[in-house]
């Protein structure tokens, strides 16, 4: 497996690619919803790739110097259940941290919110809905590995 973040056209597809087979093909979720304002072309991601096939991705951006906001995580059908979403936020909370973020704030779908929780993430927020999804806002502390 291979990692890559930053801010490339060719890694910005790859995001893209997967985003789309997940999200709008697998969840429904309607394109315009999906791919947004904050998907700019100095947008950092990180993907995971197997050979040249995009396998799992995040959007890294903050919310403020202090506030990481993980953002359109998925990781490719055929790949889950193998730690990757787990590693990927583990890259990026760590990136964040070495930044100065004290903690990270996401949006979850309500049938990820029992992964976000597992690895440290508490709900922080009712119900609302987000993209015509149901979602729960959750925050974790940051702190060194």
């Amino acid at each position: 497996m291979k990692e890559i973040f930053g801010a490339s056209p060719e890694l910005q597809a790859a995001a893209f690619f997967l985003r789309y087979q997940v999200f709008v093909l697998e969840q429904n979720i309607l394109p315009e919803l999906e791919f947004d304002q904050l998907d700019t072309v100095d947008r950092l991601y990180l993907v995971f790739f197997d050979v040249q096939l995009p396998i799992a991705t995040v959007r890294y951006q903050k919310i403020d110097s202090l506030t990481l906001n993980p953002d359109r995580l998925c990781v490719h059908p055929d790949y889950r259940n193998q730690g990757l979403g787990t590693k990927l936020l583990a890259r990026i909370e760590s990136q964040a941290f070495f930044e100065g973020c004290q903690s990270s704030v996401l949006s979850a779908e309500l049938s990820a919110q029992a992964f976000y929780e597992k690895i440290g993430y508490r709900v922080v927020s009712d119900i609302f809905e987000e993209d015509s999804v149901l979602c729960v806002r959750m925050q974790k502390e940051l702190v060194s590995d």
